[in-house]
């Protein structure tokens, strides 16, 4: 938790305790269901929070605009996300009934009221009134973009953020949409991040 608030120093209270809250949940329900690699809870602030949160250092999502986190596994980024923008509403997507129930339930016992989860496909989703969509290391970007594209209402204005790793050159070339990348490793100082991306695309 104190990697957190050594990046993220202005959170308050509440959001302090909801974070600190993460990793016991995160635990008890690993033991029940792989949600995350049993490798990563030892880490589990820097590689799933503070990675979730790194689209925070680059992008601040507006007041009252809603967020579709496409594939968010068992919340991420989705719910790291919903707990510093609590202005904002998020629907998480994934196609894995039971990472959503622990997505539902995670965000319950935290008292997460801005999180919607839903147990279905991007492209099974009816709605239509999304400002952002955002995902981690899910698909390709050109899938990503074309999964993302009917959940915005205004493709010119914002897009797809997405957090990625590695040599993305040839991804986007086939993608072939205006993109912007940052390195996270130009604002967190962990090796964890030293080829760690996050990735805005147009849609």
């Amino acid at each position: 938790m104190g990697i957190i608030n050594q990046y993220f120093p202005s959170l308050s209270q509440q959001q302090k305790e909801q974070i600190a809250a993460l990793q016991d949940l995160y635990g008890y329900w690993n033991e029940r269901i792989n949600v995350i690699s049993r490798k990563d809870m030892d880490n589990f602030y820097e590689r799933h929070v503070l990675h979730s949160l790194s689209i925070a250092q680059v992008y601040s999502i507006k007041k009252g605009h809603k967020v579709a986190d496409i594939g968010t596994g068992g919340g991420f980024p989705g719910i790291p996300l919903a707990i510093l923008f609590p202005e904002n509403e998020f629907l998480l997507i994934d196609s894995i009934g039971k990472k959503i129930n622990v997505v539902k339930e995670v965000a319950a016992a935290i008292g997460v009221t801005n999180v919607r989860a839903i147990h279905a496909r991007a492209e099974q989703v009816k709605e239509n009134d999304f400002d952002l969509c955002v995902s981690r290391a899910v698909a390709p970007l050109q899938k990503l973009a074309l999964w993302s594209n009917p959940l915005l209402k205004n493709k010119e204005n914002e897009g797809l953020i997405c957090l990625k790793g590695g040599d993305l050159a040839e991804e986007i070339k086939e993608a072939g949409r205006q993109t912007q990348i940052w390195n996270i490793s130009d604002f967190f100082a962990e090796d964890f991040f030293e080829t760690k991306k996050v990735v805005w695309s147009k849609i």
